[in-house]
């Protein structure tokens, strides 16, 4: 039998790494920008064309390359950080694999420029295919331009599996934004379609964090700074009173490398313990320098991750310095022991709206009707232990059952902490409340998006909401299903919208909120090839707007939210497929007293 194994060609082994490193658009961005970083520039322009699919182009003015090294770039392994295997615990250059390049020049069409600033003449390269199409002397700026045209034209697969231009160009401008906040000295620019998205001039760290996201940020951040001898920490954490409903303004960088990490990300959490709302998400912006002996960034082909020698030290000291900024810049409440505290609104309060009280009193109640002394017992009857059997039968709601249509007889509805509970001929129907709002909200917005007529109630003071550049360009790709739903929105300049009118659901009170939770429910929603638009769109809105735990309902609202729950086709589950209501059976009941 012959022998089976053997070494697969170049072209196809470059093309396994390319799916490694270069996932997306986004990915290629990323790589090239680090090059340029590494090659000491001072200006680095990127120009993208249909979110970067058709081209991809990074100019910088850096150090440039001699013939010999624009050719040899391109080679796996081609690397000017390593010469040793010691050399890779003292890493502080952004690329040193050597993967990028070949990975990038076999899977699309490359166009290389580049001249050192001491040499007359530069060189120009075409790549395809990872194949040398040509290479000759050419007068070209000092620096690098490097183009990228047709990314996986080769492989069709993986292109049909990119998303929509709005999501791809949102995973660009993370990657530009990440590389721009960590090299604040460094000037960038950013054009899509002819269309400057970002143009930051070179500043320091506060800065070009209030360039990115707007003027507005300047009197929302709190420096941090901490000197150890384990590692240097500082930057800015954002005031709790600027919350988000939204996750994406939180960065840390080591040694000026983005980085994800969720450890980290939970020790500036804790140090937040009481100030936010536990649907709030803190902004931060912070940079550790340490020594890059005691961290691995070889662990994650995009080195997103990496792995410190001593997390926990590391842990206890982020804490305590975000922390301490908050104390010094009386962001956190203070001790006083002559402040009489009985009086005092919690923090997390502090901002919301005083809700009326309400009571709901039941004037038809009869405690001695024999119904109502079932429902009285059921209510304080003890717990005893029962088979997973007997619990199933018992809770189970038979789909061939008809549960008493809401137009035959006046509904009884009780509220028992986050629970609505409704009597019924055979047992009793317990509802949760947020999710049975949400199930409801879910089918209306759906109903909504799938008919030509659109409800709105104009606001008497139209107000205003600014997105992130790169939620942005998702808020263009879902604004058609937007109006929709009821929202009079139009674009108010650059990243900013105006809304004059609101769907009936909506509190005004809440617009900014629930449209930046929407989007963010969307962004999660997003990856799932499950649903269409439409279905994404109105559960990413009934997320944002469903009633939250430990509401108080009056008779009127709960006989509604029934009512509209035994309408449905089907009312066991919500979409997720868990179950938001159950029928507690009169046997069952009767046999804890038998």
């Amino acid at each position: 039998m012959p022998d089976i194994i053997q070494l697969l060609p170049d072209a196809v082994a470059n093309q396994i790494a390319a799916g490694e490193v270069i996932q997306r658009p986004a990915s290629a961005v990323k790589e090239l920008l680090e090059n340029a970083v590494d090659a000491r520039s001072k200006r680095i322009e990127v120009f993208i064309k249909d979110s970067g699919k058709t081209l991809i182009q990074v100019i910088d003015d850096g150090s440039g390359m001699s013939p010999s090294d624009a050719r040899m770039a391109f080679e796996r392994h081609a690397t000017s950080k390593i010469r040793n295997a010691e050399d890779l615990f003292s890493i502080l250059t952004m690329g040193f694999r050597g993967e990028a390049l070949a990975s990038i020049a076999a899977i699309s069409q490359v166009e290389i420029k580049s001249r050192r600033h001491e040499d007359e003449l530069g060189t120009y390269i075409e790549i395809e295919g990872n194949e040398m199409k040509k290479q000759e002397p050419a007068g070209v700026p000092g620096g690098t331009s490097i183009s990228i045209k047709n990314l996986f034209y080769n492989v069709p697969a993986r292109r049909n599996f990119l998303k929509s231009n709005s999501i791809e160009a949102r995973h660009i401008i993370d990657e530009f934004e990440r590389v721009a906040y960590a090299n604040p000295e460094i000037s960038f620019a950013l054009n899509q379609n002819g269309i400057d998205i970002f143009r930051l001039a070179s500043s320091n760290f506060r800065q070009r964090i209030v360039a990115i996201n707007g003027s507005v940020y300047n009197e929302r951040l709190v420096p941090v700074e901490e000197v150890t001898s384990l590692l240097t920490i500082s930057g800015f954490i954002g005031k709790p009173e600027f919350s988000k409903k939204t996750r994406g303004e939180q960065f840390f960088f080591v040694n000026k490398r983005f980085i994800k990490d969720g450890y980290l990300h939970h020790a500036v959490t804790k140090a937040y313990e009481e100030l936010l709302p536990h649907d709030s998400f803190a902004s931060y912006w912070l940079c550790i320098e340490i020594d890059p002996s005691r961290i691995d960034v070889n662990i994650h082909p995009t080195k997103t991750e990496i792995k410190f020698d001593d997390e926990r030290s590391i842990y206890a000291i982020v804490r305590a310095a975000v922390k301490r900024s908050l104390g010094m810049y009386s962001v956190s409440p203070t001790l006083n022991f002559e402040h009489e505290k009985s009086f005092d609104v919690p923090y997390n309060m502090r901002f919301q709206a005083v809700p009326k009280p309400a009571l709901t009193i039941n004037t038809g109640f009869n405690p001695f009707d024999s119904d109502n002394k079932k429902i009285a017992a059921a209510g304080w009857q003890s717990q005893k232990d029962v088979s997973s059997g007997t619990i199933e039968k018992a809770f189970e709601i038979n789909t061939n059952e008809t549960l008493f249509a809401p137009e035959e007889k006046d509904l009884q509805v009780f509220q028992m902490k986050n629970f609505i509970l409704c009597p019924q001929d055979d047992g009793l129907l317990v509802i949760d409340i947020a999710a049975a709002r949400e199930i409801i909200l879910y089918k209306r917005f759906l109903h909504q998006l799938g008919s030509s007529e659109v409800i709105t109630q104009q606001s008497l003071f139209p107000q205003t909401i600014s997105f992130s550049p790169g939620d942005n360009e998702l808020v263009k790709e879902i604004i058609i299903e937007i109006r929709n739903l009821g929202f009079d929105i139009q674009e108010f300049g650059p990243n900013s919208y105006i809304i004059h009118g609101i769907p009936s659901d909506v509190d005004p009170g809440k617009v900014k909120d629930i449209l930046e939770s929407m989007v963010e429910q969307f962004k999660h929603n997003s990856s799932s090839l499950s649903t269409g638009l439409p279905d994404k769109i109105a559960r990413s809105l009934a997320k944002s707007i469903s009633i939250r735990k430990n509401s108080l309902l009056n008779a009127q609202e709960m006989k509604m939210m029934v009512k509209e729950i035994l309408k449905m086709e089907d009312p066991q589950r919500n979409y997720g497929g868990k179950p938001f209501m159950i029928l507690l059976k009169t046997a069952f009941i009767e046999g804890h007293f038998s």
